[in-house]
């Protein structure tokens, strides 16, 4: 059987973050969306953060409206947040962990800690029609919990495997396979996302189960140097070698 296609989401936060950084409109992250979108992408990841360090609110439907890509928004488990996201309709919405001080998402989401805080929130996002998923280690104990909130799909975050040498990558990476092929088992769609690079990514892609990967800090850094358009297409044809 051929796997199929692997969809390649791409995260422009932190083409907001350097606009961020002098103030004013430049550059625009909704110019890189449809960068993306010229180039293969198959959507666009933004992380609207409470302290609104990169994306803004007034991005989002400016994204919405610049593409036919599907907007996967990033949010904390906020009622904030969830009525933004129910206001806006992105076509996903994927609940991560936001801690203020963090530079990035640091981890996984206790998904299993927190079923009822999580619980109210994934159900209002669904009867929206909003495609939800968590954000999560690839862990049992944490798919576990996801099947129980009835999420359709999870993104197993690859920040362990990506920062791991040796062995260790090994282990990482044969417990995300693991977990990818126990959500699909549960029919839950498995996706994969951080510190993902030219470098790491192919061992990821090659899990067959996996559907989305989305990457975003380092092809915007790749950018600097060879261009976002450049960039996108080096990913997505690593992603379709391993394949």
């Amino acid at each position: 059987m051929t796997p199929h296609r692997l969809r390649l989401g791409v995260n422009i936060d932190h083409v907001a973050t350097i606009r961020n950084a002098r103030g004013g409109d430049h550059p625009d992250p909704v110019r890189a969306a449809e960068i993306v979108a010229a180039v293969g992408g198959d959507g666009i990841t933004a992380h609207l953060r409470e302290d609104r360090r990169h994306i803004r609110d007034s991005d989002l439907a400016r994204i919405q409206a610049a593409t036919g890509l599907p907007l996967n928004l990033e949010m904390a488990a906020t009622e904030e947040m969830l009525a933004i996201a129910l206001a806006h309709k992105p076509h996903a919405a994927c609940i991560v962990p936001e801690k203020r001080e963090e530079r990035t998402t640091e981890g996984g989401l206790d998904a299993a800690g927190q079923h009822n805080r999580l619980a109210p929130i994934v159900s209002r996002l669904a009867d929206a029609g909003i495609r939800v998923s968590l954000f999560i280690a690839a862990d049992e104990r944490q798919l576990e919990a996801a099947i129980r909130l009835r999420a359709p799909a999870v993104e197993f975050h690859t920040g362990d495997y990506a920062h791991a040498t040796g062995e260790q990558r090994a282990i990482e990476l044969k417990r995300i396979a693991d977990m990818a092929a126990l959500a699909a088992k549960n029919g839950i769609e498995p996706h994969a996302g951080h510190g993902l690079t030219f470098d790491n990514v192919q061992p990821i892609a090659a899990i067959p189960q996996l559907a989305e990967l989305n990457i975003g800090h380092y092809l915007v850094g790749e950018a600097v140097f060879t261009g976002l358009a450049d960039a996108v297409r080096q990913m997505r044809e690593l992603m379709d070698a391993a394949r």
